[in-house]
């Protein structure tokens, strides 16, 4: 049963970080240069929810496969889970709101959704390296 947990927890964080960096490397950035802004930012806007919630319940899942043989990397599972929570249920609205006052003429929301967002791609970043670096933890032990 252990060894079961574990390939469940492996492939979860596996998929997490494949997710993740294919998502974030690939397709967002192809999302801005093929579509006009407008469209783009509506589509991110729809995609962004499920992103984070296939991310934090990836995280959930390698969090509980790894729990009873690997406490370290089921806390660092579920760190992610939690990033991707945060972000899409406290950050992402703030994002959202920012993003249509500034392009409603405000001038004070550009520099706040600047800084939210700054703080949304290094959450990212985090969860990214931290599933790449749990995920060679786990297939080399």
């Amino acid at each position: 049963m252990e060894t079961f947990l574990k390939i469940t927890g492996l492939l979860a964080v596996g998929t997490t970080f494949g997710a993740m960096a294919f998502f974030s490397f690939v397709m967002a950035p192809l999302i801005f240069i093929r579509l006009d802004e407008a469209i783009a930012g509506r589509f991110i806007r729809g995609v962004f929810p499920v992103y984070y919630l296939v991310i934090g319940g990836l995280g959930l899942v390698a969090a509980l496969g790894l729990v009873w043989g690997d406490p370290l990397g089921a806390a660092i599972a579920l760190l992610i889970a939690l990033g991707a929570v945060v972000a899409r249920q406290m950050l992402m609205p703030r994002i959202n709101r920012h993003r249509d006052r500034m392009l409603a003429g405000a001038a004070d929301a550009e520099r706040s959704f600047e800084r939210l967002h700054r703080v949304s791609v290094w959450i990212n970043g985090a969860q990214i390296l931290a599933a790449l670096g749990l995920f060679v933890r786990l297939a080399w032990t």
